[in-house]
């Protein structure tokens, strides 16, 4: 069932991520109607997810509802939808919801977990691409610890408080360097009897360094910050199995460990109906300089799912927000002029600069050519990852629950809200 349509061109946008959301905002005063679908009613702030996963923040906090967002945005319409099918030789989208007809067609639906085909991996590790995965990840984590705390046989034990990550990007060694923490000052505080017990964190990277994306610098102080925190750094290494007890990696090392997260790599959210000339490896769909599908007039991609593949960038654009966000306010002009006949203009990204935090006080930042590592890093991410949430109450409840956390050395939310059953990890569908 198609919804109600009026005398302007439809914008359909499927994705409610970074860069859906700002092309929808852009398109306020254009002379269009703004249809966004997405299977969530609400954006999530994917940066923050590791907190969440550490139980540092609550899992709300870093959700707004979509429908709040565009509350005084006249042009707009949100549907909680499952996109089965784009029907590009009849401008109209198949959901679960029924059948949506578009002028324009924008595909923002971002990225998901790469487990590089490797169905093992799938199946036994944790992913962390969204709020439920997070709270998967919490639950598993402090399952762990009560078994570890009761268990009598001390292999279990030493398997139950082994923490592997694999991926050592921003996300991986944000993740690690939070279950440090959790080890260094929450351990012995709220388990007494895990005291004397040697909690392990491994942190495993297919690349030579950490943060390969960021400055040289940055990545020796990432490793240095880390290793001083007591975590095993594996570089240039890949994880071969992990069958839920045993995680081998290419050079020979085995590590038994109840607790495997994947951070290692992503592969884009296309929807079904797109042809295979338009997909690149990775799952990206190749569009122009204007973010417009390649072999079509009214379909666009933009986001961690895009791809602008040109001679003088041959690999794309990187898969971060800052990208997506430009994105969909650059999309936006180019829709209007091209609605009104005129000229569009090819997306230019203006980097804005890198960041990741590895624990309290610790941090690294690339900013062109201005570099800082340690406290003010620190300060610095804290600010820009808090004006950037949305919803007013969003920022107030995370930030007093970092200024908890860092005064108390403590945090509130560490609830195993369901338990979390490491045999249905595949079919679960709050697991995926």
């Amino acid at each position: 069932m198609d919804a109600k349509r009026n005398a302007r061109p439809r914008v359909v946008i499927i994705g409610g991520g970074f860069g859906g959301v700002q092309l929808a905002k852009k398109l306020r005063n254009a002379p269009v109607e703004v249809l966004l679908l997405d299977k969530h009613n609400y954006h999530t702030f994917q940066p923050l997810l590791y907190q969440v996963a550490t139980g540092a923040i609550e899992g709300d906090s870093i959700g707004f509802p979509i429908r709040r967002i565009f509350s005084r945005q006249k042009n707009f319409t949100f549907h909680l939808a499952e996109v089965q099918n784009i029907n590009t030789e009849s401008d109209t989208i198949t959901a679960n919801i029924g059948e949506i007809s578009y002028d324009y067609l924008v595909i923002a639906t971002g990225a998901n977990t790469n487990f590089f085909g490797n169905k093992e991996l799938e199946r036994n590790t944790m992913p962390m691409k969204n709020i439920a995965e997070a709270l998967n990840i919490r639950s598993l984590l402090l399952q762990n610890l009560e078994k570890a705390l009761v268990t009598a046989d001390k292999a279990e034990r030493d398997a139950l408080l082994t923490f592997v990550i694999v991926g050592g990007g921003p996300t991986g060694v944000e993740l690690a360097g939070a279950i440090s923490e959790l080890r260094r000052f929450i351990l012995c505080r709220d388990y007494p009897g895990l005291c004397d017990a040697d909690m392990k964190v491994f942190l495993v990277e297919g690349k030579s360094e950490l943060l390969a994306a960021m400055s040289p610098q940055a990545s020796a102080k990432a490793k240095k910050f880390l290793t001083d925190m007591d975590i095993t750094i594996y570089n240039s290494v890949h994880v071969e199995s992990y069958n839920g007890t045993i995680l081998k990696i290419d050079d020979g090392t085995t590590i038994n460990t109840r607790n495997v997260f994947w951070a290692a790599g992503v592969r884009g959210e296309v929807p079904d109906g797109m042809p295979d000339a338009a997909v690149m490896k990775g799952r990206r769909i190749l569009t122009d300089e204007i973010n417009r599908v390649r072999g079509f007039t009214n379909v666009f991609a933009i986001g961690d799912v895009s791809a602008v593949i040109t001679e003088a960038n041959p690999l794309g654009f990187p898969g971060v927000a800052q990208v997506a966000l430009q994105q969909g306010r650059h999309l936006a002009k180019n829709l209007t002029s091209l609605i009104h006949g005129k000229p569009t203009k090819p997306f230019e990204y203006k980097d804005l600069g890198t960041m990741a935090t590895l624990g309290r006080n610790m941090a690294v930042a690339d900013l062109h050519k201005l570099r800082f590592q340690g406290f003010f890093a620190w300060l610095l991410w804290m600010f820009v990852h808090l004006i950037s949430l949305a919803g007013f109450s969003n920022k107030a409840i995370v930030f007093f629950n970092w200024a908890v956390n860092y005064f108390t050395r403590n945090s509130d939310n560490r609830l195993i809200i369901h338990y979390f059953r490491t045999d249905t990890m595949m079919t679960d569908p709050v697991a995926r």
